[in-house]
């Protein structure tokens, strides 16, 4: 057990309760910070939910006080909040930040930031080590100003030790852009078709937040400036998510596998869809933490599924998930996928799109 205070901000976010749930059962004595100052059901009753904007410099600085022995990050992004962490650094004694895998780029500059253009797609090594390249640091995406944060922060750690967690795709209750929403709503839409593109074999890391939380608590009791990817143990294929959640759900759905990308608009697309695995090296997490996963994709994702079609029960996707607005597709298009699926149908076997 770890004696000692933790301010934990965006504490009522997805991986901010877990962080705090974590923490707090180590022993530590946790101030949970939020803009609401709201408590999750689950934390002990020794936790203080605390309100704070952490864009008010004066109102972050008071829910510090005399300060902490570590501050937890959940919602530090670009140079900015790197500037107001280190101006507090007196009275941090180290702290723990998210970050992402999207500041990683190939060997020819691609990147996140590029997918959308012309062979834009990175060919990240598999899997991809903290040594990678990350795209340059700047104002222009999340991923560089991710890369502008990162690099301030490690910069201060002579007075500001920092772990930086590079997450992947975060998964689990409470996500605010959950990917499963695309096969949960199919299932409960009672859509009999699944049409992937390549193959179903786009691989792209997932984190559970438990994991995540885990690596949030053993960077708190071992303070250092590093920086280490945050993933799952298993990194499964769309093809392998489809069918969890068609199994979680007690339905059956027939599968359509494209050789390629989509044949018609967001035909075959999903929130995985990459053309190339993103897969996370999680040796250094191992070696430097002692990093053991509490759980895997396979196995937490059943309460995943629970915990959305709680939330989509007689309600619109758009308004519990506003956050999913961001994306350009349109993830169920239902009229486009029968529109192609019935083309491919009269065009018969020698279709060479498809499996139908």
């Amino acid at each position: 057990m770890t004696t000692g205070s933790a301010v934990v901000l965006g504490a009522t976010g997805q991986v901010g309760r877990a962080a705090v749930r974590a923490l707090a059962r180590d022993g530590w004595q946790v101030r949970a910070v939020s803009r609401g100052g709201g408590r999750d059901e689950d934390w002990p009753d020794e936790v203080r939910a605390l309100r704070a904007d952490r864009e008010d410099d004066a109102a972050l600085a008071a829910v510090l006080g005399d300060g902490c022995d570590v501050l937890v990050d959940m919602v530090a992004y670009g140079p900015g909040h790197a500037r107001q962490l280190k101006g507090l650094a007196d009275r941090i004694g180290s702290a723990v930040v998210i970050s992402s895998g999207a500041v990683y780029e190939d060997d020819k500059g691609r990147s996140f930031d590029t997918q959308d253009e012309p062979d834009g797609f990175p060919a990240y090594p598999v899997p991809i080590p903290e040594t990678q390249a990350t795209v340059a640091p700047g104002d222009a995406s999340y991923g560089t100003r991710k890369v502008a944060l990162e690099r301030d922060l490690l910069a201060a750690g002579a007075v500001l030790p920092t772990t930086l967690l590079r997450a992947g795709a975060i998964h689990g209750p409470y996500c605010r852009g959950p990917r499963e929403l695309f096969f949960v709503k199919r299932a409960l839409d009672r859509r009999p078709v699944r049409i992937l593109a390549y193959n179903g074999r786009s691989r792209f890391h997932p984190v559970h937040v438990g994991n995540l939380a885990e690596l949030i608590r053993l960077a708190a009791a071992k303070p250092g400036s590093r920086m280490l990817n945050a993933g799952d143990p298993d990194v499964p294929t769309v093809l392998e998510i489809s069918a969890g959640v068609d199994a979680a759900l007690g339905v059956t759905s027939e599968t359509v596998l494209l050789d390629g990308p989509a044949p018609v608009g967001t035909v075959g697309l999903t929130p995985w869809g990459l053309d190339r695995p993103i897969v996370y090296d999680m040796t250094a997490a191992e070696r430097e933490l002692g990093y053991r996963a509490v759980t895997s994709y396979a196995a937490a994702l059943p309460a995943t599924v629970e915990w959305l079609a709680r939330q989509l029960d007689g309600r619109d996707w758009r308004e519990i998930f506003s956050n999913l607005q961001k994306y350009k597709e349109d993830w169920f298009d239902y009229a486009a996928e029968d529109s192609w699926l019935n083309g491919t149908r009269c065009a018969g076997p020698d279709a060479k799109e498809g499996r139908p």
